[in-house]
């Protein structure tokens, strides 16, 4: 379930509005909508975190082709006690209503025992293969697969994405990692190192030393962790901001866009007006229509 903690609650309010700025959406205004559920859960590993929630399109019958689908990776800082796949339930099931299937996948944050790294990397790199594994019995697309991520699952998404450009000797390099052919960021934290350097980003400073280890456990904590390092990936990226979003300082968009272009890769930044963080995860939004839109347009090519 959904929940944030004490302290992260606070970072994540939106700040007193002044008469001219436009009403944002709170994470209450979210949650305390009715939760839908997924059509199925399966486990990758033994812990509690390590699953995946697969929402599947209403029919009946056999069906002619494969589902497309959209693997999906939540945020929260990287770290379980503020959220898990649950918050993106609302946006999957309106891909659902919409006859796409949604891959929903869950790993273990900073704060949980193995989390970290390599942990956090390893689980969400299982979680996407497992894909493959189940993509028969859930008739799922696995030929073209758009992942959707929000914060800093904006950033994991784009990492599954870059997988094939991993250092040799990384501990995090898999020999056939699931190929991603389309990466949407809502709100996210591709670039690491500008993370760090931003004490004004609502999830912190110290959670991302927390996700790549302590300087002197390896020559360059970043070089397989956060993806201007890894640039150029290759796949099409749309990034999607909120104008308002005070969580994600709409620099560390831009920023990432403009490293990605320089590197030569696709991607293209949408900004989204009256709209801060809570609003790219929430149905009936401008700025989830925006994304709706993205996700069928990847879909088809």
């Amino acid at each position: 379930m959904f929940r944030l903690a004490p302290i992260a609650l606070l970072a994540l309010i939106p700040a007193v509005m002044t008469a001219t700025a436009p009403s944002l959406l709170t994470w209450a205004d979210l949650t305390a909508r009715p939760q839908p559920r997924p059509d199925a859960t399966i486990a990758y590993g033994d812990d509690d975190m390590q699953k995946v929630d697969v929402w599947l399109p209403a029919g009946k019958g056999p069906l002619p082709t494969p589902l497309p689908t959209v693997l999906m990776v939540h945020g929260g800082c990287w770290t379980t006690s503020i959220a898990d796949r649950s918050l993106m339930n609302w946006i999957a099931d309106d891909l659902r209503k919409d006859g796409i299937a949604v891959w929903n996948i869950d790993y273990r944050g900073v704060d949980r025992p193995g989390g970290g790294y390599p942990g956090t990397f390893l689980d969400t790199a299982a979680a996407a293969d497992s894909l493959i594994a189940h993509a028969k019995r859930f008739h799922l697309d696995t030929g073209h697969i758009v992942a959707v991520g929000h914060s800093a699952g904006g950033h994991l998404a784009l990492w599954l994405a870059a997988r094939p450009k991993l250092p040799k000797g990384s501990p995090l390099r898999t020999a056939t990692p699931l190929p991603i052919a389309h990466v949407i960021s809502l709100g996210g934290l591709p670039d690491l190192e500008a993370t760090a350097a931003s004490p004004d980003n609502g999830c912190g400073t110290d959670v991302v030393r927390q996700l790549v280890g302590p300087p002197d456990t390896r020559p360059d904590v970043y070089a397989d962790t956060s993806i201007p390092r890894l640039l150029p990936i290759g796949v099409p990226q749309d990034l999607v901001n909120g104008r308002e979003d005070r969580i994600i300082p709409i620099r560390l968009g831009t920023g990432y866009e403009a490293k990605a272009r320089q590197a030569g890769d696709n991607a293209r930044l949408h900004l989204v007006p009256a709209t801060g963080h809570v609003e790219l995860v929430t149905p009936d939004t401008r700025a989830w229509a925006e994304t709706r839109r993205l996700i069928r347009a990847a879909l088809q090519r």
